[in-house]
């Protein structure tokens, strides 16, 4: 599945599967659930029992961001496109705002003459979907009887899912997302990122095994952990073309699986501690209707 000049992705959910002509991100959608499943199987007790029982909720509303980048809404399909990665090499060693995704923007455009939908916007994309649970689990605890809260806590959770597993997906920190171009312009190990996406559905990467182990831990900092964490995750892409050169996408290896593991797992975590954070954080949210 391909970023953002693809042409088609096949959606495989637990549902139903369709033909959908999109841009593609992150893993196949089964990758996706996968990371959903296996973060909510490790939420502590004292996270809500709708939101700790609601893995296969949460795993639906996580592959809605790729859903969105349909051909058919153009509209919605734009303003997307750019929440499913960032091009590290493209901020020339420059820090993003913290302060909101229209400084960014500007800042990319103005200083980096950029655009910005092209660097992307990932990091944003996950803080933003983290605020909005945040709010809901607030409302939550000042409501628990109202049961349209759940329905919307899990929403958010799923979405922010999708941004978390996009993330600890190397190729979404990249501007090499699916190969490299050569001096006489071609693209060498063009095909890299489906090879990659595909590799959990396909190879049976289970929610159980991605799962275990993980203990959710609370963040101080919610935005500088995140971008720490998609510098980190960029700093495999060498290794996920080094495996590719080596085939061990096409035919799996047990390095390639671990290595795939790792990055699905990766993603896990970061979702439970982003999950638990705005579940712990939600008691001190002040203000609201």
């Amino acid at each position: 599945m391909k970023r953002r000049r693809t042409a088609v992705l096949v959606f495989a959910t637990a549902l139903v599967g369709a033909l959908v002509g999109t841009f593609a991100a992150g893993w196949w959608s089964g990758g996706h659930e996968t990371v959903a499943e296996a973060a909510a199987a490790r939420l502590p007790d004292d996270v809500p029992a709708f939101f700790r029982n609601g893995g296969k909720h949460l795993a639906h509303f996580c592959v809605d961001p790729d859903r969105w980048k349909n051909r058919e809404t153009p509209l919605l399909r734009a303003a997307e496109e750019g929440n499913h990665y960032l091009d590290m090499e493209d901020l020339d060693g420059k820090e993003l705002p913290k302060t909101h995704r229209f400084d960014a923007m500007k800042m990319v455009y103005t200083e980096l003459k950029k655009e910005p939908n092209k660097v992307g916007l990932l990091p944003y994309a996950i803080v933003e979907n983290y605020e909005k649970l945040m709010i809901g689990f607030n409302d939550y605890r000042k409501n628990p009887t109202n049961t349209s809260i759940p329905m919307k806590c899990l929403v958010f959770g799923g979405v922010m899912c999708h941004y978390t597993g996009d993330a600890a997906m190397p190729l979404h920190s990249t501007r090499d997302y699916d190969g490299k171009v050569q001096a006489d312009g071609t693209t060498k190990q063009k095909g890299i990122h489906a090879k990659l996406d595909a590799f959990p559905e396909k190879n049976k990467i289970t929610a159980e095994e991605v799962c275990r182990g993980l203990e959710a831990k609370k963040i101080d900092d919610v935005w500088a952990h995140v971008n720490k964490f998609i510098a980190e995750s960029h700093t495999h892409v060498p290794k996920c073309y080094e495996l590719d050169a080596a085939g061990a996408f096409d035919k799996p290896t047990a390095e390639s699986r671990a290595f795939v593991l790792g990055r699905v797992r990766a993603g896990a975590q970061l979702t439970l501690d982003l999950w638990y954070t705005a579940w712990v954080k939600s008691e001190k949210v002040k203000g609201g209707l």
